[in-house]
């Protein structure tokens, strides 16, 4: 689906994804985004920022909130840092500014689908990871935390995932990046931290002390279990 109002932009984007295969579903507000959204499930979002009726923003604080985890892409003509930290915060998986290489956004596109619904069947054993009381099931897309369910965007998933499959082994930002997009030459370190931030609000007892969710100052980060001693990090 893309949500885009303005006509030109969403007729470029839609003709480069039907060349790739693609079925495009083309909405003109954020308003008619969330119910096309309800209505036909899309598999990704290619979102603008600026519309009318709904902005992109609340169209993800809404989608989010009523915990649909479609992959995100959102699109802006804003380019400060502030700008794409509260589009990461709120649960988009990518984002680009205006203007922007159509094939380079087709990438994106690639990319999310590829890393959000690989191609094939789940293999029958993919296993479930325990880290402590934080289980991650790969295979049902799931996260709970003392035996209560956790919602998780679909890029906070990706690197809870890829931390729990390690237990203990410290991960650079660099390396969390490639998990979440498979580059890193256009996301900065800090949407690795926004991620982190937000997963330790929903994993960690105190967010601001975290147990499981660790910095390893000027490395990266780890996954701990707390009952094991693996000590505390200051956020």
């Amino acid at each position: 689906m893309v949500a885009e109002d303005d006509e030109k932009q969403a007729e470029l984007v839609r003709r480069y994804l039907e060349r790739e295969g693609h079925t495009v579903t083309l909405v003109r507000d954020g308003r008619a985004a969330v119910e096309e959204i309800r209505h036909r499930a899309p598999d990704l979002l290619i979102l603008d920022v600026m519309m009318p009726k709904t902005d992109g923003l609340d169209v993800l604080r809404i989608l989010r909130a009523e915990t649909y985890e479609l992959p995100v892409l959102m699109l802006t003509a804003r380019s400060t840092e502030d700008d794409l930290l509260l589009g990461l915060d709120l649960g988009a998986d990518d984002y680009m500014t205006k203007p922007y290489s159509p094939r380079e956004l087709m990438a994106r596109v690639r990319t999310l689908l590829r890393r959000t619904r690989p191609p094939g069947p789940r293999p029958a054993a993919e296993p479930v990871l325990a880290v402590g009381t934080l289980v991650v099931d790969p295979h049902r897309h799931e996260v709970s935390v003392d035996g209560a369910r956790v919602e998780c965007t679909p890029g906070e998933f990706r690197i809870l995932a890829a931390m729990a499959a390690e237990p203990g082994r410290v991960f650079t930002r660099q390396r969390l990046l490639e998990e979440l997009h498979g580059y890193a030459r256009y996301i900065g370190d800090r949407t690795v931290d926004v991620h982190i931030m937000n997963l330790r609000k929903k994993i960690e007892p105190a967010p601001r002390r975290p147990a499981r969710l660790l910095t390893v100052f000027g490395v990266g980060y780890k996954l701990a279990d707390p009952a094991k001693g693996a000590g505390r990090a200051v956020s």
